[in-house]
C-alpha cells in the first residue's frame, strides 16, 4: 500500500506554478472507497470513515427543516462576520446554556459566522500573531495542512499516552505551557479521534490556567452535543464557555456548528465564539479567505437554535448515538480488536488491531482489507499530524490502531460489525 500521506498516482499532467497537494486523513480514505466502487448514498457499503452523522430524522427530534425561503436580500452578499440574527442567536444560546447569572455575556459581537468547520479554523489560524501554537497527539487529520499553510506561528506537538486516557492533566497543561512557551493551544473537546472529554473541574483549571499564563484555548468543540457518561443529564452539553469569567478578557476561543451538533453537514454553517477582538480579527481574515457564507441558510438557522428546541436535538442524539457506540464497542472487542479507552464523547471509536492475526495487525494493511468488505475506516497515523512535515521521518504510534465512526445508521453500524468479524475471523484460519 502507498503510504497514505501521498495522492493516488494519477497520470495528469503537472501545471507550472501548482505544487502538487496530498490527499491526507479522510479525503485519502473516501477517494481510496471510490476507486473500489464506493458512491455516496451505496447501500452496500458501511463508511465508517467520514466523520458524518446520520442526518435522517431520530425517534423525538424536532422537525427537521423542509425547505429554505429565499427573499430578495437573500441574493445579495451576506456581511463577512455573518447575520446579525444569527450572530444573536448563537450567542443567546451560550448564554442560555452556559452563562445563567453571569455577569459577563456573549453578545452579537462575539460571534464570527463561517461556511464550515474548516472555514472558522482557517479563519482563527489566519488570525495568530508570531506565537508557539500547541497541538496535541493524535487529534484531528485536518489540522495538519492547516497549522502548515500560515507561516505567522510555529506549531509544537504535544503527545498523549493511552495510559492516561489521551487526557492532559492541569500540572501537565502548565507545564507543557511554560516550558514549550506556548501562546496558544489547539484541542478538539470532545476529541476527535480518541473520544476523551475535558469536562467539569478539569475543563475549569484549564480554563484558569489559559488565563493565568496569558495562552489563548482554541477549543474545537464540534461534537459538544455527543457526551457518553451515564451520569450526566439527557440533554447535557459541554463547552469552555461556562468558565470564562470576562468574554471579551479571557483567552478563550470555541468552534462549532451545525454540523455535528445539529447533524446538518451539508449546510456548510459554522461559528467562532469568542472576545471581540477575535472576532475582529477573524472577520478581517474572512473577507480575504473565503468572503463569508450563505446567506439564506443564516436565516434558516436561527430557529435550529432556539435553546429549547436545541435541547431536544440533543436528547434524540443520546438516545439514538448511545445504541450505536454500545453496539460498535462491543463489536469490535468481540473481533479481538482493543478499545483501551470507551469514547467519553463524540462518535468515534479508537482501536488498536496489535493482537489481531497478520496482516490485519497494521492499520494501513487492516483498513485495506475492510474496503474489500465494504467497510471503510481511517488508519491511526492519521492523527498523529505533522505540519509541514518538520518532525523527522518516523514509523507512526499510531500505526496500529484506526478510528471507526458510529455516525451512520444504526443498521449500517450493525452490518459492518459482522463484516469486520468476519474478515479477523478468515484472517484467524488462513
Amino acid at each position: 500500500m502507498a503510504e497514505p500521506t501521498q495522492s493516488f498516482p494519477i497520470d495528469r499532467p503537472a501545471i507550472p506554478g501548482f505544487r502538487p497537494v496530498p490527499h491526507t486523513g479522510v479525503i485519502y480514505v473516501m477517494d481510496r472507497a471510490r476507486q473500489l466502487g464506493f458512491r455516496p448514498g451505496s447501500t452496500d457499503w458501511c463508511n465508517l470513515g467520514q466523520g458524518q452523522p446520520e442526518t435522517g430524522p431520530l425517534p423525538h427530534s424536532p422537525p427537521r427543516p423542509a425547505d429554505v425561503h429565499i427573499s430578495s436580500d437573500d441574493y445579495e452578499y451576506a456581511p463577512v462576520g455573518g447575520m446579525e440574527a444569527l450572530r444573536r442567536a448563537v450567542a443567546n444560546l451560550y448564554n442560555a446554556r452556559y452563562r445563567v447569572g453571569k455577569a459577563s455575556q456573549y453578545g452579537p459581537e462575539n460571534v464570527c459566522i463561517c461556511g464550515g468547520g474548516r472555514s472558522s479554523l482557517t479563519r482563527v489560524v489566519a488570525s495568530l500573531g508570531n506565537v508557539n501554537l500547541g497541538h496535541v497527539l493524535p487529534d484531528y487529520t485536518a489540522y495538519e495542512e492547516l497549522l502548515e499553510i500560515f507561516g505567522s506561528f510555529s506549531a509544537i506537538p504535544l503527545l498523549l499516552e493511552p495510559e492516561t486516557g489521551y487526557s492532559l492533566s492541569t500540572r501537565d497543561l502548565r507545564r507543557e505551557i511554560t516550558g514549550r512557551g506556548l501562546g496558544a493551544l489547539l484541542m478538539s473537546n470532545p476529541s476527535n479521534p480518541t473520544g476523551r472529554v475535558l469536562r467539569g473541574s478539569a475543563l475549569a483549571s484549564a480554563v484558569h490556567e489559559a488565563r493565568d499564563l496569558k495562552c489563548t484555548l482554541i477549543l474545537d468543540e464540534f461534537y459538544s452535543h455527543y457526551l457518553w457518561d451515564e451520569a450526566l443529564v439527557s440533554g447535557t452539553t459541554v463547552s469552555a464557555a461556562e468558565y470564562v469569567d470576562d468574554v471579551n478578557v479571557d483567552p478563550v476561543v470555541i468552534l462549532d456548528g451545525l454540523t455535528k451538533g445539529w447533524r446538518c453537514p451539508g449546510w456548510r454553517l459554522s461559528w467562532i465564539v469568542g472576545p471581540a477582538s477575535v472576532i475582529d480579527a477573524a472577520t478581517s481574515a474572512g473577507s480575504f479567505l473565503d468572503g463569508g457564507g450563505n446567506r439564506p441558510l443564516q436565516d434558516a438557522a436561527c430557529e435550529l437554535l432556539e435553546p429549547a428546541r436545541a435541547r431536544l436535538e440533543v436528547i434524540a442524539i443520546h438516545e439514538a448515538f448511545a445504541k450505536k457506540r454500545r453496539l460498535l464497542v462491543d463489536g469490535l472487542r468481540s473481533a479481538g480488536l482493543t478499545v483501551e479507552h470507551e469514547p467519553e464523547g463524540g462518535f468515534y471509536v479508537w482501536a488498536s488491531v496489535a493482537a489481531l492475526p497478520a496482516p490485519l495487525n497494521e492499520g494501513d494493511a487492516f483498513f485495506e482489507a475492510a474496503l474489500n468488505e465494504h467497510v471503510i475506516t481511517v488508519p491511526g497515523s492519521f492523527f498523529d499530524i505533522n505540519p509541514g512535515k518538520r518532525r523527522a521521518d518516523h514509523t507512526s504510534r499510531f500505526r496500529q490502531y484506526l478510528r471507526f465512526s458510529f455516525g451512520p445508521d444504526e443498521a449500517s453500524v450493525t452490518t459492518a460489525v459482522e463484516r469486520i468479524k468476519s474478515m479477523v475471523a478468515r484472517a484467524g484460519d488462513a
